[in-house]
């Protein structure tokens, strides 16, 4: 795979040791098992994946490589660069202006560029009509789109199946850059839906088996669907394509149950639901499917507590928390300032959407034993920063030198 120039203060000596190490010793990714850090009195156990991955790497070194080649242009990000809020600072410090926010919601109106102005893509991509407006002003983006592959695999998979006369049923997260673009994409080809959980597809599926008024759909289904969409026809032929970073097993359960649906609705068999239903497989990436493989891995180990540090409005990260807080006291961090001491742990609650603080998050025992991963968009060297801010509250008996050395 190709290697990018991601600015060295994301690198982490420690992690870059295991995570060689590891590849050398599992070059078909077929160990999900973690790797221990062994310091005494207190055991880190490292998820097999984690960190920066092809898109985000790819992402930022597009971002500061345009940085560094056009000294005194203005330089504008069309949101943020990816779910990481040090990257993000990181590229305001340089003088890069965000055009919207995470929503979509206008920050600097397009309206106040020029055409040479440089706007980057960031790896969610955008729609095409917000490609369109930076043409019509004379902005090229194709130098400096730094679109995510596996973004633009489920764009193409999702134009393959319209051209065969499907309905694309997206799963993903209605707001989030990724789903607002590939529903853009979609449904310029055919019409198109948005589920966001399994609720949504049980919705859905009351409208294919005319359980329930079409007239209802507008309501039940406002800014997830495009324009002009047909329940009495459209929702006849369908495939599931999704937000990339969205928990594997739910996108599969939603196209399974969908599936399921459309057999009975119109009584088909395994051999005959291509009639109705789409093979569109699993269009999650890579990073996500091995990022989340490797966090059911990490949870087979008995443990004390898990720390996953990402992002808040990472998705990917999210899901891992989701993992991880079905089975032992999670923690979602940012950064390692949220450990506040031995006692005391600032954190980000999924549910509430608030940072919390929980006390006596570490136990008082003879060893204790951490599970820690994190998001796809999450700097290594943040996460040796995390581990090193709890190392520093033992009496440990080897030092990080000497567990890189180990690595190497």
């Amino acid at each position: 795979m190709k290697k990018f120039n991601v600015p060295i203060i994301y690198r982490s000596p420690l992690i870059a040791a295991i995570k060689n190490k590891r590849r050398q010793e599992d070059k078909m990714k077929k160990d999900f098992t973690p790797t221990l850090l062994n310091y005494g009195p207190l055991q880190i156990y490292l998820a097999r994946h984690f960190g920066f991955c092809y898109g985000v790497e790819n992402a930022i070194e597009i971002a500061f490589r345009t940085i560094e080649e056009n000294p005194g242009k203005r330089i504008y990000l069309l949101s943020e660069m990816i779910h990481n809020p040090q990257v993000n600072a990181d590229l305001l410090d340089k003088g890069v202006q965000f055009l919207q926010d995470t929503k979509g919601r206008q920050v600097i109106p397009f309206e106040s560029l020029s055409k040479d102005d440089i706007v980057i893509i960031p790896a969610f991509g955008t729609t095409l009509d917000i490609e369109k407006k930076l043409a019509e002003l004379g902005i090229s983006t194709r130098q400096y789109n730094t679109t995510c592959p596996f973004v633009e695999k489920v764009w193409n998979r999702s134009e393959q199946i319209a051209r065969k006369n499907y309905t694309v049923v997206v799963h993903g997260k209605p707001s989030h850059e990724e789903t607002r673009a590939t529903f853009s994409h979609a449904a310029v080809h055919t019409p198109t839906v948005i589920v966001n959980d399994m609720a949504d597809a049980v919705a859905l599926s009351k409208y294919i088996k005319g359980e329930k008024n079409a007239g209802l759909f507008a309501d039940e289904f406002k800014g997830k669907f495009s324009t002009g969409f047909d329940v009495g026809k459209d929702l006849e032929r369908i495939g599931v394509v999704n937000q990339t970073t969205m928990l594997a097993s739910d996108t599969q359960d939603i196209s399974d149950f969908l599936k399921q649906v459309m057999l009975a609705k119109y009584n088909l068999d395994n051999a005959t639901i291509e009639e109705r239903f789409a093979d569109t497989r699993d269009t999650l990436c890579y990073a996500t499917n091995d990022n989340q493989s490797a966090v059911y891995g990490l949870l087979e180990t008995q443990a004390d507590l898990a720390i996953v540090v990402g992002g808040y409005n990472s998705s990917n990260t999210s899901h891992l928390v989701e993992l991880c807080e079905a089975k032992l006291p999670t923690y979602f961090i940012n950064d390692k300032d949220k450990i506040i001491s031995q006692k005391e742990i600032r954190h980000f609650n999924l549910h509430t959407k608030q940072e919390e603080t929980q006390k006596n998050f570490l136990p008082e025992k003879d060893c204790v034993k951490i599970l820690v991963t994190s998001g796809a968009s999450c700097p290594d060297a943040l996460v040796e920063e995390v581990i090193n801010k709890i190392v520093s509250y033992y009496p440990i008996e080897k030092q990080t030198e000497e567990l890189i050395h180990n690595f190497s």
